[in-house]
């Protein structure tokens, strides 16, 4: 099982209720989000769906923090 891949809310433009910027959100692997240009996120309804890629940021975290967050989950 692969360890989750988190992004970072940098605009919500278009989908305040949706995302809050700076708030570290959960990404789901989706080939076709990418060839789209999106990305597939947990937003704040607990399911996943498309945004633009232009509103995350990866949160390149350590190890220790990667771990942080998981359990903080």
């Amino acid at each position: 099982m692969s360890q989750p891949r988190f992004v970072i809310c940098i605009e919500n433009s278009g989908h305040p209720a949706s995302l809050e910027k700076r708030k570290i959100y959960e990404a789901v692997d989706d080939a076709r989000a990418v060839e789209l240009g999106c990305i597939r996120v947990i937003d704040e309804s607990g399911d996943s769906y498309l945004y633009p890629r232009e509103l995350f940021v990866d949160a390149n975290f350590t190890d220790d923090i990667q771990a942080a967050v998981i359990k903080a989950a």
